[in-house]
């Protein structure tokens, strides 16, 4: 193939992250920009923000690809008034195309959560919340799986901060040691019972509320917060290669610009 077109990547994206398995809230696909507009460089982000979209400009990248949707529903007007008006407008006038694929890329298999999965050293590991089946392979939330070797819970923290490259990591130590592990990227501290009917000891999520902690204090579980960005940034890489594999053509850069944004003092 010559030319590429933003209708290609899409096409070869849906291919491979069906928009199908994506949340009925959720809202993923192309979702600014023309179909039939050319590309040759490609940037990779978590996010479309305000940096991710300057990067795009001076690196000269007609499509952005990223996770985490820019626009959701219901949206009315898009003017210089708000934050994505203003970042869609700015999209269109430097004719940037913006593709999110957002829990497609979550639920998939060798999507976010296999990643993580991956990243923290789990094996054999199998899906979390079973959320439906797609020309019979089954996807899902979450992945549960288990270490080669228990290790305690100050080893696998280490771990874990220096797998995902967070700047730190909230948790509760149960007291118990970690061998079976569930992970779940960005949000989920609300899917812990699920890991503990899994015969999982440790959760690991993004993003945990207060009562989480309480529940896992109660339940005897260790729990692990990792940040929303480490536990997701962590498919960046992976959905680029998909790209370049299937359009060796193009110049396809991970954002630089987009790191975690939650500092520790």
């Amino acid at each position: 193939m010559s030319q590429v077109f933003v209708k290609d990547v899409f096409r070869e994206l849906n291919r491979i992250v069906p928009v199908t398995m994506a949340m009925e809230f959720d809202n993923v696909g192309l979702l600014v920009g023309r179909s039939e507009g050319l590309v040759s460089k490609v940037l990779i982000a978590l996010d479309i923000t305000d940096a991710v979209i300057e990067e795009a400009i001076e690196l000269g990248a007609e499509l952005i690809v990223a996770h985490h949707p820019m626009i959701f529903s219901p949206l009315k007007r898009v003017t210089d008034g708000d934050q994505v008006g203003r970042k869609i407008l700015k999209l269109v006038g430097h004719d940037i195309a913006a593709i999110c694929m957002h829990t497609n890329l979550d639920s998939v298999q060798g999507g976010v959560n296999d990643e993580l999965a991956k990243l923290v050293g789990l094996s054999n590991a199998e899906i979390l919340m079973p959320c439906g089946e797609l020309d019979g392979v089954s996807y899902g939330l979450g992945r549960v799986g288990n270490l080669p070797v228990s290790v305690t819970m100050a080893e696998f923290l280490v771990r874990v901060k220096e797998a995902l490259g967070s700047e730190g990591l909230r948790y509760y130590d149960a007291g118990r040691p970690v061998s079976r592990v569930a992970v779940m990227g960005g949000s989920g501290s609300e899917q812990l019972r699920d890991a503990i009917q899994h015969g999982c000891d440790t959760y690991v999520v993004g993003e945990a509320k207060y009562s989480a902690f309480l529940e896992a204090r109660e339940l005897g579980v260790n729990l692990v917060e990792a940040d929303h960005f480490c536990t997701e940034d962590v498919i960046c890489e992976p959905l680029g290669k998909m790209i370049l594999e299937a359009f060796p053509t193009l110049a396809v850069m991970i954002s630089e610009r987009h790191n975690q944004t939650v500092r520790f003092f």
